[in-house]
């Protein structure tokens, strides 16, 4: 029997059915009639954040730590413009997130109305997909099918714009299994005959690598594992993107390092090396690339996407698969088995003699100091104190603490780290690390921050104190903006144009006004007892870790420069050159 319901009961209906339970949402005039429903229910728990890019974020932390999609609910005209940095980020990132925008009712859309923007045609550019809905009988479906849309193929952020007359107003409830989502149905499994041209090369290739990315943890529990026993199984070496840390263990004996701008030289080297490149999940980032008429010119390379726009969009590839990784991992692995799981054993093994020159380079060594906190220092006692912990969730901020804590933090797990890649977005790590809280109650939850990136959305500790989330913020504090400071240290000439600010809060004081404890360390010797003391608080935390002001995040792939030319921090190389301390290999 069809149930009638209003707008706003179809909304809330069609959530619970979705098996959502929690919302990220600031309630406003226009979506008053969904919160009042809210208010009326107890399966899904609301969390009142401070700023609607906080919503926005704190739903991406959730995403990509549970695998299931954030729900974020805000009002019209400046709530929903509000969302719009969190929703570029989660398309360049491929988050699954679903926002709600209450909008004018539709007799009074185009009139300029208070609170009224047109917010369909805003956020076309920065959703996979958006809707306005202005028939009550067509709301639940299109709920169910935006769910649909956002975790099918590659993930990604869909909004559903709802007008206050259509939450008002009664019509037809659609159920789940009745929604239509059968047109849209992205191709999972991969060409077997690319599959096959893949493992031929697979068994003659002297020079392989894997280059992993975040499609990989997209895919689910069983990629990550197709994944790692295909580098067991093979002994070919794997490197990852920023955003596809965890899908192989940091632990593993065929672990590389990540590559890119930031990454290590070894991962670097050798996928400007291999004559064989196997890209699982990862889209050919600038920021892995380099120089693009010079990125591995010598390799054979096959690239297995399930989004086909990816696929030659900048790297023309010689072996294109689309499809989803787990599939394709699945007839990859099968097919290589039945042809008798060769490979090219004496050309691994002077590969791999190759590579362990490489890494004697040491290219994360440093220059540790007993008077001042060093960043890498930093995380390197926080990843010793705490990568025992299985339970360990790290958000980050954006900037140089971002690439430090990819380089000295180890995960053996994927969806243990959140930070934000394609758009780079400052101000995402404080609300995504309370997603991932919100998520995990009883997990450990530490954000690595800078003091500049951190300040953005600080606001939201309030939201922190409020539920009680026991999140902990690792602030590297360099007084600085560091990534703009450091490139303009290397590129423009020590000219320090706006690269700080001059009027920073006190973070302990910043941390006893919203009711958290916060912790200040300056002293090397001080900081295990400091982090310590951070850890076993039960509690929000800013730790306020003041750090070695100018110190510059090495390796560096220089703007414009290929791949293999990275600049190397002096600490691993004799006779460093320049200013910088840093030498060009």
């Amino acid at each position: 029997m069809t149930r009638q319901m209003t707008g706003a009961e179809m909304v809330v209906q069609a959530l619970i059915d979705q098996g959502v339970d929690t919302i990220f949402g600031y309630p406003g005039g226009a979506a008053l009639p969904i919160y009042d429903e809210l208010f009326q229910q107890e399966q899904i728990k609301h969390i009142l954040v401070r700023h609607e890019q906080g919503a926005a974020h704190a739903a991406e932390g959730y995403a990509r730590s549970t695998g299931k999609p954030g729900v974020v609910l805000v009002t019209s005209g400046p709530g929903a413009t509000n969302t719009v940095t969190g929703l570029t980020d989660a398309l360049l990132d491929s988050v699954p997130i679903i926002v709600l925008s209450a909008q004018v009712p539709t007799f009074m859309i185009g009139t300029d109305a208070f609170q009224e923007a047109d917010t369909i045609g805003i956020t076309r550019p920065c959703t996979k997909h958006n809707y306005l809905v202005k028939d009550t009988d067509m709301l639940a479906n299109v709920v169910h099918e935006a769910f649909h849309v956002a975790t099918s193929g590659r993930p990604g952020p869909v909004l559903i714009d709802i007008p206050k007359d259509v939450q008002f107003a009664k019509g037809k409830y659609t159920e789940k299994n009745k929604a239509s989502t059968g047109h849209y149905a992205p191709k999972v499994k991969g060409d077997i005959d690319a599959i096959t041209e893949l493992a031929a090369l697979m068994e003659t290739a002297k020079r392989p690598i894997i280059y992993s990315g975040g499609g990989v943890i997209n895919s689910g529990d069983s990629a990550t594992t197709l994944l790692r026993d295909l580098a067991k199984e093979t002994n070919f070496p794997i490197t990852s993107t920023l955003m596809g840390l965890g899908a192989y263990p940091a632990s593993g004996e065929q672990w590389m390092g990540m590559l890119g701008m930031h990454g290590l030289y070894e991962a670097n080297m050798a996928m400007h090396g291999c004559d064989l490149m196997i890209n699982i999940g990862a889209r050919f980032d600038d920021r892995i690339t380099g120089r693009i008429d010079a990125f591995s010119p010598k390799s054979k390379k096959a690239h297995i996407d399930i989004d086909p726009s990816s696929i030659n969009k900048v790297i023309h590839v010689d072996i294109p698969i689309i499809g989803d990784v787990a599939h394709v991992l699945e007839d990859l692995m099968r097919v290589w088995k039945s042809r008798g799981r060769k490979t090219n054993t004496e050309g691994l093994k002077k590969w791999w003699a190759q590579i362990e020159q490489w890494r004697a380079i040491r290219c994360l060594d440093y220059k540790n100091s007993e008077k001042v906190i060093k960043p890498q220092y930093a995380l390197q006692r926080l990843e010793a104190l705490t990568k025992d912990r299985k339970d360990r969730y790290i958000t980050t901020e954006v900037g140089q603490h971002q690439m430090w804590a990819a380089q000295y933090l180890g995960f053996e797990q994927p969806n243990h780290w959140m930070t934000s890649g394609g758009l780079g977005t400052m101000g995402y790590g404080l609300p995504a690390s309370l997603g991932v809280q919100v998520a995990h109650p009883d997990a450990l939850v530490i954000n690595v921050a800078g003091e500049a990136s951190w300040l953005m959305n600080m606001q939201e500790m309030g939201t922190a104190r409020q539920y009680n989330l026991p999140v902990k913020q690792f602030i590297l504090n360099n007084e600085r903006l560091g990534m703009v400071r450091q490139w303009q240290d290397l590129l423009h000439g020590n000219r320090y144009s706006h690269s700080w600010s001059e009027a920073l809060p006190d973070f302990m004081l910043l941390a006893q006004a919203f009711g958290a404890k916060g912790i200040t360390v300056t002293d090397p010797s001080d900081l295990d007892d400091a982090i310590m003391e951070m850890l076993n608080f039960d509690g929000p935390v800013i730790f306020d870790c003041l750090v070695e002001k100018h110190e510059n995040c090495f390796p560096m792939i220089p703007s414009g420069a290929p791949h293999n030319e990275m600049l190397l921090g002096d600490a691993g190389v004799e006779d460093a050159i320049g200013s910088t301390g840093a030498v060009l290999v």
